[in-house]
């Protein structure tokens, strides 16, 4: 070996090492090591950076702003609550859980798709009284099973299609994975269904601050337009939106109340719904029900502003002017800008109107106002934020314009009309620039440490090419591959891509081994479509670690596993895949 490709593998061992360490963040670790690169004289100073303008870093951020929008729109979560209202054993709940994640993560980036059903599956677990952690590993390992389906779904596709392209060949297609991710996601899917008897049962997952502080008595008002689904139908008919969770208080029609109206009491168009319920089930009732909030035709936002219908939950202090006020007293909305749209009283059920209130100290309100005000407004008032979350209510939701967009951003890949960067960040700008996701949600859903890792980690694992050291690593697999049979030598790629993919990262790993599995399938004398599908697959599939791809990272913590429990229902799961993919790699993309 020349002293730059052994300086070039020491960097990436050595990164490699710092991953594995962990008291480094990852894209800490990836930018000191491009600079160390620089220094090493590995990668020209000139090249330092051509990593954030590599497509690679364009696609994944766009992809993650569709995944906040499809997130945003509830599409799945109506869908699905339409399929799970009436299941209620564990054998039917899982399989259920664990093919709809998988099915949208060949839609979306899975680790959006994992988030999006992480809610539903904690309230089955409530339901049923059981632990989450029934649930949440084999979600993880279902996304991770459907990332593989097309494209979209996971990182390491859209890397792997990128070197094909360098390669001097056609970058892979939306749904080139398909056929095999397809056999390996289905098989895999029924293996979690029956498998999650594997796991602990005595695990307890760490409650969050969001359950801490839980509220599910909030109170809002709401009118029924014109054009709501619900006009002309029944009291029955909107509590079949909401179920047991939602209690209608009254009616308010011309003047008049209906105090606790019956199911079949008729809604009409003008009517004023007091609705109580916790704040995802009163978003879900005034979203699908098509009501509009009381204040929505108040306006709070400001030019330029990131996002100007804000949503805060905030508690009244004990020095705050709205003490012994209503909000009708006290103008809110004339005087500070803010609308409220829903109050808590711990202890106390309200009959009365939202404006006619008397607010006491303790009182938790949910609060609207233009994001560069709402801070400043909240401290004039005497108001002190409950916490840094998400509190759905009142949120603007965009369902048609978002489905369409992703729709047609989808057809376009699968049609090839324009190239993949292109159409992800055609799709994203739409859908911030039509409101689908505001600015300051899009902005959040980037997630930066992982593009600052990716543009960084690009020339670094580039290096390995350019001194030689993959031509050099694949010369050495060819020579341990050579009297193997061509099965063997696919299924040896696979397993070291799965084998290191826990330590370097799954994109990091397709970035550092699919050069190589090319160059090992070019002293062979075989096409390397095969070996570029082998390392996709094994980057993907990491089932025997929480910190080799954020999936299974996200659900330890909630899950209360243990790092041992990852491998007790990956370690069969990817003997699976390895009998499963390696057959169907070699049917789909022949090695001559």
């Amino acid at each position: 070996m020349t002293q730059p490709q052994i300086l070039s593998v020491l960097l990436v061992a050595g990164m490699m090492a710092a991953f594995l360490w962990g008291r480094l963040r990852y894209d800490i670790v990836a930018m000191l090591a491009l600079l160390l690169s620089v220094l090493l004289g590995l990668v020209p100073a000139a090249d330092a950076f051509k990593g954030f303008s590599d497509d690679i870093v364009i696609i994944v951020g766009s992809a993650l702003v569709l995944s906040a929008a499809v997130a945003r729109s509830r599409i799945i979560e109506r869908l699905f609550s339409k399929l799970g209202s009436g299941l209620t054993s564990t054998q039917l709940q899982v399989p259920l859980l664990v093919f709809v994640v998988a099915v949208m993560s060949a839609i979306i980036k899975n680790i959006g798709a994992l988030a999006m059903m992480l809610p539903i599956a904690y309230q089955l677990a409530r339901k049923s009284g059981k632990s989450p952690s029934v649930f949440l590993m084999p979600m993880a390992f279902a996304s991770l099973l459907g990332g593989i389906v097309t494209l979209v779904g996971t990182s390491p596709n859209v890397i792997v299609a990128r070197v094909r392209q360098e390669l001097g060949g056609e970058p892979f297609r939306m749904f080139d994975f398909a056929p095999v991710g397809i056999v390996v996601a289905v098989a895999g899917c029924i293996f979690l269904s029956l498998g999650y008897r594997l796991l602990p049962r005595d695990r307890r997952g760490a409650v969050s601050l969001d359950q801490a502080i839980d509220i599910k008595d909030y109170l809002t008002e709401a009118k029924l337009g014109e054009k709501s689904p619900l006009a002309g139908k029944t009291v029955a008919d909107l509590k079949a939106i909401g179920g047991e969770a939602i209690e209608i208080v009254s009616i308010l029609r011309n003047e008049r109340r209906v105090q606790a109206p019956l199911p079949d009491a008729s809604l009409k168009a003008g009517d004023i719904l007091l609705l109580r319920g916790d704040a995802a089930v009163l978003e879900r009732v005034v979203a699908e029900g098509g009501l509009d909030l009381a204040g929505k035709d108040r306006p709070t936002q400001k030019d330029d502003a990131l996002d100007p219908d804000r949503i805060a939950e905030a508690i009244i202090g004990p020095d705050s002017t709205l003490i012994g006020q209503s909000a009708g007293d006290i103008a809110l909305h004339s005087r500070f800008g803010v609308n409220m749209i829903a109050i808590s009283r711990s202890g106390e059920r309200f009959s009365q109107r939202l404006r006619d209130i008397r607010l006491r100290a303790g009182d938790i309100v949910v609060i609207q106002g233009d994001e560069k005000l709402l801070p400043e407004k909240l401290s004039e008032l005497g108001l002190l934020p409950l916490a840094d979350r998400l509190v759905p209510l009142g949120s603007t939701r965009r369902v048609v314009l978002t489905v369409t967009i992703v729709l047609a951003a989808i057809i376009a890949l699968a049609a090839g009309l324009a190239p993949v960067p292109l159409v992800f960040f055609a799709a994203a700008v739409l859908l911030i620039a039509f409101r689908c996701v505001p600015l300051r949600e899009a902005y959040h859903s980037i997630d930066a440490p992982i593009l600052l890792m990716l543009a960084a980690l690009i020339p670094v694992s580039d290096s390995l090419r350019t001194t030689g050291a993959t031509d050099l690593f694949a010369s050495w697999l060819a020579m341990i591959g050579g009297g193997l049979p061509g099965w063997a030598s696919v299924a040896l790629i696979l397993v070291a891509a799965m084998a290191v993919t826990p330590f370097l990262n799954n994109a990091a790993t397709v970035l550092v081994m699919a050069p190589i599995g090319a160059g090992f399938a070019k002293n062979l004398g075989y096409n390397p479509d095969a070996f570029l599908m082998a390392v996709a697959i094994g980057a993907a599939c990491d089932f025997l670690t929480p910190i080799g791809h954020q999936c299974n990272t996200l659900v330890m913590g909630p899950g209360g596993y243990r790092f041992s429990d990852y491998a007790r229902l990956g370690a069969p799961l990817s003997l699976l895949v390895i009998l499963l993919a390696v057959p169907m790699i070699l049917l789909v993309w022949p090695l001559k």
